[in-house]
């Protein structure tokens, strides 16, 4: 194997770290976390050499990542947390058949919510000239930053490097391009750059295997006027709007009349999908809007209408517990309460994505079997999408692999009335689901993707597959105000 990347295998291959997508401040580690971190170099030390390898090789392999789950087991057993686990047998870190068998998979993976930042685009003329945004990310650090340029490094968040993230070095099969909140003219991937990465990866053998959203806040001067544009000459399959963001920081309700306005408007386009940012709040400001008050409002009002609250409601400054009636709580519990109050009843038409969500549920596996049982329980199995807020967290790889493993423990399967985590049910989560309101045939796509360019591309390319295991969004406060700013 040809070690061109990380060669001396210092990073491990399931990232958990203090990164954000950028629309929250990065969050420290806990003890349980610096602990696992540790716990799995450690282990990866010592099974490279077991198995005559080199760390690199075996970070790579399967064998790595199920050596780096089963030190996450480990060091949160440790400390009492009985919630979920990954499930992986033991041997799986030095059985690479094995380790195979159960990290790695053939599902098809539809994630509804990717980004990626045009190295070229129109925004960087409203960026101070001696400022290098984006610059402080550990993945802008990548071999094109070395092209000629003071802003070359912008690259490694490029249409490329997201091909390669995504298509190359994950089992992603299609992706949504989402956008970030922003005004029209701070976007830094605006509509026109990501109908043009849709075309360079159709251009690939003509698949499909990308689509994009249109963004849209309806409390922001011309947005609602530019949804028709949006939808009659850029093809989107659904628009996307935060309902924390609005002038002065203002966000305002889907059930106010700029929403009602917006989910109409839609509707009279002949599109049926509205994605809206919940949970992940921006700051004091957004807390109110982030709650899920309104999304069972509007789903009674327009049954006929798909509603796909990303981040599910979740709010990162909050522990999940058992949902309990009644009780004014925050988080994934604010979208639960809506649906009973207004009788929208699981597997409906609203959708729960887990896009960051399962990012940060990775640090904690009661937090994520309370999570995700709730969904599955409120929400339904059929309504649970699977989405991944990268390549702000570089390749959704380790968040697959952690997904494809993660178990709802039987104490908390019999105590609080949550559901197994089936083949069945992973699968419906990782692609099946979306393939409804997305309109597409799982079945069909899987018959071109299976032979398509893109597949051969990768074929080749795990001869030698060279993974970098970097993050790209925000680390440290002071890198995340200076995201925010871009955003205007």
């Amino acid at each position: 194997m040809n070690n061109d990347i990380d060669k001396d295998g210092t990073r491990l291959p399931i990232k958990i770290d203090t990164t954000s997508n950028g629309e929250y401040a990065p969050m420290p580690l806990s003890a349980t976390n610096v602990e696992a971190n540790k716990l799995a170099h450690d282990n990866a030390t010592t099974h490279a050499k077991r198995r005559g390898w080199d760390r690199r090789k075996f970070l790579v392999s399967s064998c790595g990542a199920a050596s780096t789950l089963l030190a996450f087991n480990a060091a949160n057993a440790a400390v009492g947390k009985r919630g979920g686990f990954h499930q992986i047998s033991d041997d799986a870190a030095l059985d690479l058949q094995l380790a195979q068998a159960e990290v790695d998979g053939n599902e098809f993976i539809f994630d509804v919510q990717g980004h990626y930042v045009n190295p070229n685009g129109a925004w960087l003329n409203l960026v101070p000239e001696n400022s290098t945004p984006y610059s402080g990310m550990e993945k802008a650090s990548c071999e094109l930053a070395d092209m000629p340029g003071d802003r070359a490094y912008l690259n490694c968040l490029s249409a490329d490097e997201f091909i390669k993230d995504v298509f190359l070095d994950s089992d992603t099969s299609i992706m949504v391009l989402s956008f970030v909140p922003s005004t029209q003219e701070r976007e830094p991937v605006t509509i026109e750059d990501a109908n043009e990465t849709r075309n360079i990866v159709a251009q690939l053998d003509g698949s499909k295997r990308l689509m994009i959203h249109g963004r849209v806040n309806p409390n922001q001067d011309g947005d609602l006027e530019a949804m028709d544009e949006l939808a009659e000459r850029w093809d989107i399959c659904a628009f996307k709007t935060y309902t924390q963001f609005g002038p002065g920081g203002v966000g305002y309700w889907l059930s106010d009349d700029p929403g009602l306005a917006m989910i109409e408007r839609a509707r009279s386009l002949g599109v049926r999908n509205i994605c809206i940012h919940k949970g992940l709040p921006f700051g004091p400001v957004s807390l109110e809007h982030s709650r899920c008050d309104d999304v069972g409002v509007v789903a009674k009002m327009y049954p006929d209408m798909n509603f796909l609250i990303y981040h599910s409601g979740y709010d990162n400054s909050i522990t999940e517990q058992a949902f309990a009636p009644g009780e004014n709580r925050m988080g994934i519990d604010t979208l639960i309460q809506s649906l009973i109050d207004n009788d929208v009843a699981p597997n409906s038409n609203v959708y729960a994505e887990l896009g960051s969500t399962w990012r940060l549920l990775m640090r904690d596996p009661d937090n994520a079997a309370h999570s995700l049982g709730k969904l599955f329980k409120y929400v339904g199995h059929d309504n649970v999408l699977w989405g991944t807020d990268s390549i702000w967290y570089g390749s959704p790889q380790d968040q697959i692999q952690a997904f494809r493993t993660f178990q709802i423990s039987q104490e908390f399967q019999e105590r609080f009335d949550y559901p197994e985590i089936t083949p069945e049910l992973r699968r419906k989560v990782f692609g099946l689901n979306a393939a409804v309101p997305y309109r597409i045939s799982a079945t069909e796509i899987q018959s071109f993707l299976a032979a398509d360019s893109v597949s051969q591309r990768k074929l080749a390319y795990m001869n030698n597959p060279q993974p970098h295991f970097k993050t790209y969004g925000p680390k440290t406060r002071r890198e995340f105000l200076n995201f925010l700013k871009l955003g205007g």
